[in-house]
C-alpha cells in the first residue's frame, strides 16, 4: 500500500508540473502568436489590393514576426499599473518642461528626476501650485543623473505608474546597456534606437538614412581625399557628448586645423581618429520635426526650426573685416544654446513628407518596432541644378529639445491648432489607454 501511494504521488506530481509547464508554454506562445496576429491583421484592415501585393505584405509580417522580442517585464509592469492614474515622467532637462506642460493640459500627473544643484527650475520656478500654476508635481532628487537606474528611484517611479518620455539627457548622462537593461520603467518609444544617434555604432544613422534612400552628405574616410568644404565632426575632449568642429577644403587645412585643437587640447588624437569629416552643405539649414503614431500608422509634421550656435552666432553678427581679425585668435564653436521657429515653403512640404515615410519604413524592418512618437531628421535645403533638394546630417531618435515647434503652423494645419511636442506625446498616451495598447507605444 505505501508503495502504491508513494508511486501515485509521484505521478500526480509530474502531472501537476506538466500542466503549470503547459500553461507557461502556453502563455509565451499566446503572447508570440498574439503578435502574429497584431500584424496580420493590420494587413487585413489596409489591404483592397491585388493578391500578389498581399503576399508581399505578408513576407513582411513573417521577418518582422522573426524579430519580435518581447519585453516580458515592461509588459508585466504596464499591466499592474492603475491606468486611471498615469504618471508622465521625465529626467529634468533638455525638453522635461514641453512634456509636462502637454501632459498637465489633458489631466495627466507629471514628476521630474532632478540632479542636485539643477533642481531650481523644476522644483521652484515651475512646480505645481495649489492656484492650478505650474506643471511639475513631484520632483525625485538624485545625486546625479545616472542614479536614476538606482532601485528605490525606479520603485518610486512604479508606484507613480510612470510612463518616461527619453530624452536628449536621458542618454548623455546614463549609460545605454543601463537603461537598455536596467531600467525597468515602461518608456514612451524604442528604447534601444537611441544610441544608433551615435556615429560609432553598427546599423547607425547614416546607414538608416542611407537604406531610406534619403541623401546625405559625402562622409570622407580618408582626410588626405578631401577635396571640397567639409565640416569635421570630433568629440570634445572635456565633454564627450558634445562635439567639437573645424572646417577645412583640403588635407592641409585638416592638419593644419586638427594639430592646433590638439594643441590646445580642446579634442584628443583618439577623438580625431573617430571623427566624421562631412561633406559641408550650402543651404538653409533646418530641423524637421516629426511624429509618428504607431496606433493610427500616420506620420505628423509637428514644426520646423533651425539651431542658434555659440559663438558661431555672435561671430555672424560682426561686419565681415571685424569677423577676419577676430578669427585670428578666436576659434568658432557651434555649441548649441537654444532653437528659432522657422517656416518651410509648402512647396517643399510632400518633399519633407516623404522623407520621413521613408525612414519610418525603414526603421520598423531595420530596428523593429522601429520610430515610436517624436523623432527629427536635421539637414540643410540645398539648391542644385535647379531644383531644392533636402539633405539629412543628423537624426535625433526621440523628442527634439525645441518646444519653439509650436510656433510653427504645420500641426495645426492637421490639428485645427498647433499643439507641442508635449502634449502630442499625452495625447497618444491618452489614445493608447482608451484603446488598450499602452504595450504599442512602450518598451
Amino acid at each position: 500500500m505505501t508503495k502504491k501511494r508513494t508511486h501515485k504521488t509521484k505521478r500526480t506530481h509530474k502531472k501537476r508540473v506538466h500542466k503549470r509547464t503547459h500553461k507557461k508554454n502556453k502563455k509565451m506562445f499566446d503572447t508570440f502568436f498574439k503578435g502574429v496576429k497584431i500584424e496580420v491583421n493590420k494587413v487585413k484592415e489596409k489591404t483592397e489590393e491585388k493578391s500578389e501585393d498581399v503576399f508581399e505584405k505578408l513576407e513582411g509580417v513573417s521577418e518582422k514576426v522573426l524579430h519580435i522580442k518581447p519585453s516580458t517585464h515592461i509588459t508585466k509592469i504596464l499591466e499592474n499599473y492603475d491606468k486611471t492614474n498615469i504618471t508622465v515622467g521625465v529626467l529634468g532637462g533638455h525638453s522635461a518642461l514641453d512634456v509636462c506642460r502637454g501632459a498637465k493640459k489633458l489631466g495627466l500627473r507629471t514628476v521630474a528626476v532632478c540632479q542636485k544643484g539643477r533642481e531650481q527650475t523644476y522644483a521652484k520656478y515651475y512646480k505645481t501650485r495649489s492656484d492650478n500654476k505650474g506643471i511639475i508635481d513631484e520632483i525625485i532628487l538624485v545625486n546625479k543623473f545616472k542614479d536614476i537606474t538606482k532601485k528605490e528611484v525606479q520603485d518610486r517611479l512604479r508606484e507613480l505608474n510612470t510612463i518616461f518620455i527619453h530624452n536628449r539627457y536621458f542618454w548623455v548622462y546614463c549609460d545605454f546597456k543601463e537603461i537598455e537593461k536596467r531600467f525597468k520603467v515602461p518608456i514612451f518609444g524604442t528604447r534601444t534606437m537611441v544610441k544608433l544617434e551615435e556615429r560609432d555604432v553598427p546599423k547607425n544613422q547614416y546607414y538608416l538614412l542611407k537604406k531610406a534612400g534619403i541623401r546625405i552628405p559625402k562622409i570622407y574616410e580618408d582626410p588626405q581625399k578631401i577635396d571640397r568644404l567639409v565640416i569635421v565632426k570630433v568629440a570634445e575632449a572635456a565633454r564627450g557628448y558634445e562635439r567639437a568642429f573645424f572646417f577645412c577644403n583640403n588635407y592641409e587645412g585638416y592638419k593644419k586645423k586638427s594639430g592646433a585643437m590638439l594643441k590646445s587640447q580642446i579634442i584628443t588624437q583618439s577623438a580625431l581618429k573617430k571623427a566624421v569629416i562631412e561633406e559641408y552643405i550650402v543651404g538653409a539649414q533646418v530641423n524637421f520635426n516629426y511624429f509618428y503614431s504607431p496606433i493610427t500608422e500616420e506620420l505628423e509634421l509637428m514644426g520646423t526650426d533651425t539651431r542658434r550656435q555659440t559663438n558661431l552666432d555672435g561671430l555672424l553678427r560682426l561686419p565681415a573685416d571685424i569677423q577676419i581679425e577676430v578669427l585670428k585668435y578666436l576659434n568658432p564653436k557651434l555649441i548649441e544654446t537654444g532653437h528659432i521657429a522657422v517656416t518651410t515653403k509648402e512647396s517643399i512640404l510632400e518633399k519633407i513628407f516623404d522623407i520621413g515615410e521613408k525612414f519610418v519604413e525603414t526603421c520598423k524592418r531595420e530596428h523593429p518596432p522601429g520610430i515610436i512618437g517624436p523623432f527629427a531628421l536635421q539637414g540643410a535645403v540645398a539648391a542644385e541644378e535647379g531644383r531644392e533638394e533636402l539633405v539629412i546630417f543628423d537624426v535625433s531618435m526621440r523628442i527634439p529639445g525645441s518646444p519653439g515647434t509650436i510656433s510653427t503652423p504645420y500641426s495645426g494645419y492637421l490639428h485645427h491648432e498647433s499643439i507641442s511636442y508635449g502634449e502630442r506625446i499625452a495625447m497618444e498616451i491618452k489614445k493608447a489607454l482608451e484603446e488598450d495598447k499602452l504595450d504599442w507605444i512602450c518598451t
